[in-house]
């Protein structure tokens, strides 16, 4: 078993960890540093719901390895919340019904977190595009883009 030595800032915090070259930072997330709101579903990278920031850029954490990311500074859906309080993306959630099961929402509110940090006015449109490599099984979508656009009306400031 081959190992390497990295060095990350996950959601703000310094870690330094030893990692098996072929483990995935899915798997180093959830086993190594217990964050487990990333969520595993296909494993293929197909599902959407292992999403986490690296370096400003939404990725599939099932599909990169955790040595691949020494020097990185990744964000996972913890980092979202300050607290008990909500952020405006997970209030919209909530708000707007889009969420059900619950189980992809953390690869959504990850790429929408990404997307609305590049996009802060989108359109119906854009939301969608945005979330087109993402799978929910329960919503249908429809809620999941009307919270995605009133966050973005909610940071923007444009509703209470």
């Amino acid at each position: 078993m081959k190992e390497r030595s990295i060095r990350v800032v996950v959601n703000g915090r310094a870690h330094e960890r030893t990692v098996e070259v072929r483990k995935t930072l899915a798997d180093f997330l959830r086993d190594d540093l217990e964050l487990t709101g990333t969520h595993l579903g296909c494993e293929h990278g197909v599902c959407g719901a292992c999403t986490v920031i690296v370096d400003g850029a939404a990725v599939r954490s099932c599909l990169l390895f955790a040595a691949q990311m020494d020097g990185r500074e990744i964000r996972t859906v913890e980092s979202l919340a300050d607290g008990d309080r909500l952020n405006p993306l997970q209030e919209a959630f909530w708000e707007h019904h889009g969420l059900q099961c619950g189980f992809c929402t953390p690869g959504f509110l990850m790429t929408l977190t990404q997307f609305l940090e590049e996009c802060p006015a989108p359109t119906e449109r854009q939301v969608r595009e945005a979330i087109a490599g993402n799978l929910c099984r329960c919503t249908g979508y429809k809620n999941i883009v009307t919270a995605a656009l009133a966050a973005a009306e909610k940071i923007a400031g444009r509703t209470s």
